[in-house]
């Protein structure tokens, strides 16, 4: 993250995105498939790393991301096209999407944020305890119902965050400027969606 001031002199944070060029790999139709959407590969990868299928589909290059994003209408690209920064305009609204940080396992106040036990007298070890998970014969039957909240792996989920708005482009250094936090850390794959 970093911080941008406008043209009144107010800061701004925003989340510096390096954005690859999208290469256009697929189009769906509906007449084939049954719905229309474009797919787009980026970052090229060894051959030898592809697989035949692919390399096929793909004429012969491989990426080593590919992402199929679904379309209203019909698609005005053609395969081979590249979407580079330049689509994404100052000001535009975007919705981003990421894998959000994976913080292992973890107790219920830090993944639910639990209050804990009393801190009073008589209290020894509860602090961070999650309570009372399992009713007697009326709540539940005497069993723990699905979905209780317990402690549990935390993050590494799928997170969008809709309504950020681009601040700035840079064409020259493939960079876009976007306002506020987008999930996930420092090398981790989201797509930008205007």
């Amino acid at each position: 993250m970093a911080q941008l001031f406008d043209e009144s002199g107010k800061v701004m944070p925003v989340t510096v995105v390096k954005a690859m060029p999208n290469v256009v790999t697929g189009i769906k139709t509906v007449e084939r498939d049954g719905y229309t959407a474009v797919q787009l590969g980026t970052v090229e990868q060894k051959e030898s790393r592809v697989g035949k299928a692919q390399l096929g589909q793909f004429g012969g290059k491989g990426y080593k991301q590919v992402q199929e994003f679904r379309t209203d209408g019909a698609v005005e690209a053609t395969i081979g096209d590249t979407l580079t920064v330049e689509s994404f305009e100052k000001g535009d609204n975007v919705t981003v999407s990421g894998t959000s940080k994976a913080k292992g396992f973890q107790g219920v106040v830090k993944r639910y944020n639990f209050k804990g036990g009393p801190r009073s007298h008589g209290q020894k070890h509860s602090e961070r305890e999650p309570g009372s998970i399992g009713g007697g014969p009326g709540r539940a039957g005497g069993r723990v119902v699905k979905g209780m909240r317990m402690a549990g792996r935390t993050g590494g989920d799928t997170v969008t965050v809709k309504g950020l708005k681009v601040v700035a482009v840079d064409a020259e250094n493939n960079l876009i400027y976007i306002s506020g936090a987008v999930p996930g850390r420092r090398g981790t794959v989201i797509s930008i969606v205007g």
